[in-house]
Parts: structure tokens; C-alpha cells; sequence
């Protein structure tokens, strides 16, 4: 036996005593009515002993996920795969959330407040990626892959719902820890229609986390998003012999398209709107298209703004349609709101991570991620140390937590959690599971989504989302903080759903 191996062993044998001593502690406490708190805070390590126990087998769940990369709420096998996980740690299992197939959640304990712990397991198209290669190389050439970390995720978050879970049970608790595993972050907006349906007004307060290059919160500043998509219709015709006979719909898009470009000029800074054409009406040139359709991504800093936006372009359309004698449909697709603080439950949050600390990478680690860091530009690496707000190091990967005042230069996207936070109190941590430099969305956080690395930092987060729930399971005064910030910021700006009263989930 090594030294370290020693070491290790040891600290296995401390972390038992621990946990014995602790459990029986706490169950002294229960017959006096003394308060648990400081019985938890006291051995915080009682209860990362819980997410060692079975972090391998939420290791093998997310590898499992990375294995099967499914769109959105197309996510059956994922899905599955993390009901089978919830059905064997005991959880009670409710499916097809509101009424989303591919949507599920667990629920231990009984009694006590709701605290929610949300996890994702959609993928990305043509992310396709070997895992451990630091070169493009596809499993299946224009296939879906893991680039956004949502295999780890969906994992970390049920790994630390089930060390709450067990926790409660270990020591008698009341409280209840729920998991929902949601699908269709991507684009899909899976939470939002969720929150529309009623799904949380039972929960108290909701957390989760996603993997990035550095651990420490995520800071609440995203951008309120609609996806819509329009549809023109005009009349074909032979493009040579009577051109004069047709209507083009490719027109009208393409001018819809300059009209808003010259839009941009006339916006809020903070606002963004993307296209994509996703049927030109055919192939053939010597025909009028008779068809077309482009689909919009619009997005401000605040909903009221981008909801005004969406309007505007839509105005655009129509007078696209206008001046090509088309016609237009409006289809809404799916929106999300932007994000809410809650400062109280992400000093929560910080503190517990703080107290975690970072993952112990060994040289392997790091040289896969210099590796990795090879295929990036210095402007990547650079933008994520800005994006952070930490001064540039040597480090390969993030081997520190971030001070919780520090703030970088926003790089602003959007997300379906927008809209929890507008329900119940949330909050969300960045675990550093990857290069520092690698931009999500692209091939470099497909390959490093099974890493040891990855799955170290993982546990971590993990760690630290359990602590966190734990702590607001048992004293009510950090509860009732969170609580009394989020219904201060509502009763100033109270919240109203993005989605059109007849927006329904579909895969995009």
C-alpha cells in the first residue's frame, strides 16, 4: 500500500466515524427538539459521504447518456434511463410531466418543504464526437453529441437529489427532495411550458448547475428568448416563360430578412435576433418557390422588451408578404424568460462549494485538457477567463472556485431555467468539468464529456447542490430569505408566461 493509499483509506475510515457520529447525534437532537442545524453544518462532510457512496454509478449514468445523444423531446432513451435510476434509489416516480413524454420526476421523503433539484439531458445536432479524441472525429458523420454537457448534468443533479434523498432517510428527517429530469433545454423550452402547467407551485426552492470551464454560480443574467417561425405562401409559375404569373415566397423571406437587418440599427443594444431558412421551396431555379419559411430567434435583455421585439419583426414579415403579394403565417414555436436573482439562495449556493472545493485533477487530466486547449484559439481562452472575471493562469483546467463578488464581461444566452426562477426561488452553480477555453456548443465539449476530469468535477457539484439543499431543508431562516427576496422582486415586476395561451411542446 502507497502512502496515498494510506492517506485515503484513512480519510474513508474518518468519513464513517463521521457519519456514524453525526447520525447518532442527530438522533439524540430529534428526542431534545434541538435545532439540526448545527448538527449538519458541523459534519458537512457527513453528507458528501453519501454522494461518494454512488457517485460511480452516476458516473456510468451520464457516460450512458453521452452514449445515446438524443434531440429535443426526443430524449426517450435518456429519459428512461434516468427513470430506471430513480426507481432503483427509491424514488417515487411520476412520468411524462406535464404531459411532455420525455419529462420525468422523482420524489423522496415526506412532510417538510419541496426542494427541487433540475437536471437536462438533451443534446446538440452534428455534434457527433469520439470522447477522449482531441481532434474532430465523429461516432456518426452529422450525428447528435453531448455539446453542451447536458449527459453530466442531468446526472450530477439526480446524484445529488439521492445523497438528500438517502441523507433524510439516514436520519429521520422531514423535508422532501425532488429530481426533474427535463428535457429540450435546447431551444425547446421544456421548463417553461412545465411552469405554465402548474408543475412547481409546490416547491419552495430549486437549484441546479451546468458544466462550463470554471466552478463557481452561474451569474443571473440571460437573455428572454421566442423562437418563431414564418411561413409564407405565394404561387409558382414557370420562372422564364411567365414569371409575371408567380408570387414568390424565397422573396418575400429574403426580404423579411433585410428588413430586419436594417432593424438592428433601430433596437435595444442587448437584443439579438438570429435566421435560419429552413425550406427555400425547392431546388429548382427556373420555378417560382411558392413556399418558404424562416425561423427567428429574438431576444432582450428583459421579456416585456423581446415579446415588443417579436412584434416588430413580425411587422416585417407582413410587410414582406405585402410587397410580394404573399401571404404569411405566424407560428410560434416556444419562448423563455430571462433570469431572476435571488441572492440569498446563490450565497447558499457559493458557500457550500467554497466549502466542497474544487476537484483534485491529476496529470492525465490536465494533459487531455492542454490537448483539448491545442484546438482552441488564444481569443477562446482568452474570452473565457473574461467571462469569468479571473485573472489568466497556465492552468489547463479550473482547479479553484471563483470568489462569489467577481464578475466578468457578460456573454449572454438564454435558457428555459428563466422561467423557474420567475416561479420559485433558484439558484445555479458552474462546475469546471472542462478545458478552460472550450466554447460549449461544439466538438471540444463532446469529446471531453466521459472524461475522468468531467466526471471528478461532477461529484463536486454535486457535493455541493446536496449540502445546499440540506441546509434549506432544515432552517427555516434561509428559506424564508430566499423566499422574501424572490416575492419582493415579483411584487415589483410580476411574472407573466412568454408562451402564447396556445403554444404547445414539439420538437423543433
Amino acid at each position: 500500500m502507497t502512502i496515498e493509499e494510506g492517506h485515503t483509506n484513512s480519510m474513508r475510515h474518518l468519513e464513517c466515524l463521521t457519519q456514524r457520529a453525526t447520525c447518532e447525534q442527530m438522533s439524540r437532537n430529534k428526542k431534545n427538539s434541538i435545532n439540526w442545524k448545527a448538527a449538519i453544518m458541523s459534519n458537512e462532510n457527513a453528507l458528501w459521504s453519501f454522494v461518494e457512496a454512488k457517485k460511480d454509478g452516476f458516473c456510468n449514468l451520464a457516460d450512458r447518456v453521452w452514449e445515446t445523444p438524443e434531440l429535443l423531446y426526443q430524449e426517450k432513451r435518456s429519459a428512461a434511463a434516468h427513470r430506471e435510476m430513480l426507481e432503483q434509489q427509491g424514488f417515487r416516480v411520476t412520468e411524462a410531466v406535464a404531459g411532455i413524454e420525455t419529462a420525468v420526476m422523482g420524489e423522496a421523503g415526506q412532510g417538510g418543504p419541496v426542494i427541487a433539484i433540475l437536471g437536462e439531458y438533451d443534446a446538440l445536432p452534428g455534434l457527433s464526437q469520439q470522447a477522449g479524441v482531441d481532434q474532430p472525429t465523429p461516432v456518426e458523420q452529422g450525428g447528435s453529441g453531448h455539446g453542451c454537457g447536458h449527459n453530466l448534468l442531468g446526472a450530477g443533479a439526480l446524484l445529488a437529489a439521492t445523497a438528500v434523498k438517502d441523507w433524510l432517510e439516514a436520519n429521520g428527517l422531514p423535508g422532501r427532495v425532488r429530481y426533474y429530469g427535463c428535457p429540450a433545454e435546447e431551444g425547446g423550452a421544456a421548463k417553461t411550458f412545465m411552469v405554465r402547467d402548474g408543475v412547481f407551485d409546490d416547491v419552495d426552492a430549486a437549484m441546479s448547475w451546468h458544466p462550463t470551464n470554471f466552478n463557481g454560480i452561474i451569474p443571473p443574467l440571460t437573455l428572454a428568448v421566442a423562437m418563431v417561425d414564418f411561413h409564407f405562401k405565394g404561387r409558382t409559375s414557370h420562372a422564364a416563360v411567365s414569371p409575371h404569373l408567380g408570387r414568390s415566397a424565397l422573396d418575400a423571406v429574403e426580404l423579411m430578412n433585410v428588413g430586419v437587418n436594417y432593424l438592428r440599427e433601430h433596437v435595444p443594444q442587448d437584443s439579438r435576433m438570429h435566421y435560419a431558412v429552413t425550406d427555400s421551396g425547392g431546388i429548382a431555379p427556373n420555378v417560382v418557390q411558392e413556399r418558404a419559411t424562416v425561423r427567428y430567434s429574438v431576444r432582450s435583455l428583459k421579456r416585456r422588451d423581446m415579446q415588443s421585439l417579436v412584434e416588430r419583426v413580425t411587422n416585417v414579415a407582413r410587410g414582406a408578404a405585402t410587397m410580394t403579394e404573399t401571404s404569411v403565417e405566424v407560428d410560434f414555436i416556444s419562448a423563455m424568460s430571462e433570469m431572476l436573482d435571488n441572492p440569498p439562495l446563490y450565497r447558499l449556493l457559493q458557500r457550500h462549494l467554497e466549502a466542497v472545493g474544487p476537484a483534485q485533477f491529476d496529470d492525465a487530466d490536465r494533459d487531455f485538457a492542454r490537448r483539448i486547449q491545442g484546438t482552441l484559439t488564444d481569443a477562446d481562452i482568452e474570452a473565457s477567463f473574461l467571462a469569468s472575471g479571473v485573472e489568466p493562469t497556465d492552468a489547463p483546467i479550473c482547479d479553484f472556485v471563483v470568489p462569489y463578488e467577481t464578475r466578468g464581461v457578460p456573454m449572454l444566452g438564454s435558457t428555459d431555467l428563466g422561467d423557474i426562477s420567475w416561479k420559485v426561488p433558484f439558484a445555479q452553480l458552474g462546475g469546471g468539468t472542462m478545458a478552460i477555453g472550450t466554447p460549449l456548443h461544439t466538438w471540444q465539449t463532446t469529446a471531453q464529456g466521459k472524461a475522468p476530469a468531467a466526471h471528478k468535477a461532477m461529484t463536486q457539484v454535486s457535493k455541493a447542490l446536496a449540502a445546499a439543499a440540506a441546509e434549506l431543508l432544515t432552517d427555516t431562516k434561509v428559506l424564508a430569505e430566499a423566499r422574501a427576496d424572490f416575492d419582493a422582486r415579483l411584487q415589483k415586476t410580476p411574472y407573466q408566461s412568454p408562451l402564447t395561451p396556445d403554444t404547445r411542446p414539439r420538437a423543433a
